[in-house]
């Protein structure tokens, strides 16, 4: 296809968002994404994740199931606006499966009986093609079908080799390091949620003890920090409650910022 300045199209109004949420066990991600506009539940972890109810496909017990749930999403009438899927890192085995059943399709005489035993990483690199085909599904439904997605996922701490400075820990995406790159290089937002704590330091006798202290005051972070990563393309505020209310009226008022400045 020939291109050509006559091809250029000005994108000035935000698709619906396409959303990592991860944090510790029971923060309320799924309350969170529950939340959203008409949302339907692709469930991986086989629970009743919002504590309200929601219209879910039957658990997922291989990739195809996913995959066959947003086909279903895609080619059939319906009102939902919203795609959840929970979660990644529940999500990852079904990845790993399919990938070790299409090498093992591929290559009978040298099949794998874990995603390791490809040797040298070269399985979890294989893993990123079926990676790329669950990410094309949700572009698919985002820009055709104008569906939000949130994908929820669980919180790790590991250590982080910076170039800058010495290795220390944070929270990051229970993910495969090679699918977490990937998993946030594709998404609109990747957002770490959690409980504010602060730190207080007390003399007892000859020592000096730290405690972490907080009133249960649940925050969501959309900027990274040493401490966790995080990101948005929407100029969000640093930090937010946790609640999807907080969240759509911070993006419309960041749209709505944006529109102004233009007009100016």
């Amino acid at each position: 296809m020939a291109i050509s300045l006559s091809s250029l199209n000005r994108l000035s109004v935000p698709k619906p968002p396409r959303i990592v949420i991860y944090g510790p066990h029971g923060i309320g991600k799924n309350s969170f994404a529950g939340s959203a506009p008409r949302p339907v539940l692709i469930n991986i972890e086989d629970g009743h994740p919002t504590g309200q109810p929601i219209d879910a496909f039957p658990k997922a017990e291989g990739f195809q199931d996913v995959m066959d749930a947003m086909a279903a999403l895609y080619a059939e009438k319906h009102d939902f606006e919203t795609l959840v899927v929970d979660s990644l890192d529940w999500l990852e085995p079904l990845v790993w499966a399919e990938t070790i059943r299409r090498n093992n399709a591929a290559n009978p005489s040298k099949p794998w009986a874990s995603i390791e035993d490809a040797g040298y990483g070269r399985g979890f690199v294989a893993t990123l093609d079926v990676w790329r085909e669950y990410l094309d599904a949700i572009n698919a439904l985002r820009n055709d079908k104008g569906m939000a997605v949130i994908q929820t996922a669980h919180a790790e701490v590991k250590r982080f080799d910076s170039p800058e400075t010495e290795p220390f820990d944070r929270y990051q995406i229970k993910l495969h390091k090679l699918a977490s790159a990937l998993v946030q290089e594709h998404a609109d937002m990747v957002l770490f949620a959690n409980f504010k704590t602060s730190v207080t330091r007390t003399d007892v006798g000859m020592k000096k003890v730290v405690r972490g202290v907080g009133a249960g005051t649940r925050a969501l972070y959309t900027e990274e920090r040493p401490a966790f990563l995080a990101k948005n393309r929407h100029n969000l505020p640093a930090e937010l409650p946790l609640s999807w209310e907080a969240l759509a009226s911070a993006m419309a008022a960041s749209s709505e910022a944006a529109r102004t400045s233009e007009a100016a």
